[in-house]
């Protein structure tokens, strides 16, 4: 419930918890596993207690070269440094104040709601992040059950042909690991260079630079331009926005008609036709 309600991660509640930091109903619980309901019971942590965080939902253009963490301690520059620029903020419309820098470091923020990074991109790639604080819509994008297909545009350092995109596609052998991309076409072709579009409906880790490895070609640049249904666009680089309702619901499931669900116990309907059927009376 601790981490629902994005006050942290499940590995730092459960942490909370054994350290006897977290009362329910005014009783000490050690117990992580312990059943709980924000709204039928109190739950406290430090004598602080634990609300409902409001659901925050954010669409980045990531640059090149930060690194896709909260804090980190090689000092690099985060995706996190994106999200209280306050160009970035003005950019919409009664967008809440999402961070607050503390003293000691540039990379290092107070996230209201343990807002998170959804996935990953490493530090030379670019394009589509999501951030949240809401862990069960993230499960969803990342659990690998889901084959949610995420489309790149990657630059090469040759001029790709037909026979390359169906060799990706095929599947080549990477450090003992089988890498395939689920579809590879050519955008471009330059002299020397071309663009791909590449699409996974699986995450590994550097998936595509080590497929492309495995077939002797370097990847100059690379740029995620969709999640599921959901587009990069015109977004500048470093620029965010929010989310609309619609964008959040394109990737939960979709609910059955109550109707349809359960149906009410009734006659067994008629077998005639429905022309055949006498009139009924009004």
């Amino acid at each position: 419930m601790l981490s629902k309600a994005g006050y942290c991660s499940r590995t730092e509640a459960a942490r909370l918890v054994l350290l006897g930091r977290v009362t329910l109903n005014g009783r000490i619980c050690r117990n992580a596993e312990q059943p709980a309901s924000l709204e039928a019971d109190e739950i406290m942590v430090d004598g602080e207690r634990i609300e409902p965080a409001r659901r925050v939902y954010i669409l980045l253009n990531k640059p090149r070269g930060l690194v896709t963490t909260s804090s980190d301690e090689h000092g690099r520059e985060t995706v996190f440094s994106c999200l209280i620029t306050e160009r970035a903020a003005e950019t919409v419309s009664g967008a809440p104040e999402l961070f607050h820098k503390r003293k000691s470091t540039r990379t290092e923020f107070r996230l209201p709601g343990h807002l998170s990074a959804v996935g990953r991109l490493d530090q030379a790639s670019e394009g589509l992040l999501l951030f949240t604080n809401d862990n069960g819509w993230a499960e969803r994008l990342t659990s690998p059950q889901h084959h949610l297909d995420k489309v790149y545009h990657v630059q090469v350092n040759t001029v790709a042909d037909d026979a390359l995109c169906q060799r990706l596609q095929s599947g080549v052998e990477a450090e003992g690991e089988m890498l395939s991309a689920k579809k590879a076409t050519v955008l471009r072709l330059g002299e020397t260079n071309s663009w791909l579009e590449i699409s996974l409906d699986e995450g590994r880790n550097r998936h595509i630079r080590r497929l492309l490895a495995a077939c002797g070609i370097e990847v100059l640049r690379l740029i995620r331009i969709a999640v599921g249904p959901l587009k990069l666009g015109t977004l500048g680089k470093g620029q965010w926005r929010h989310l609309t309702p619609w964008e959040v619901q394109a990737f939960l499931p979709k609910e059955t008609p109550a109707a349809a669900a359960t149906p009410r116990a009734g006659p067994a309907p008629s077998l005639r036709a429905p022309w055949k059927r006498a009139p009924r009376n009004r």
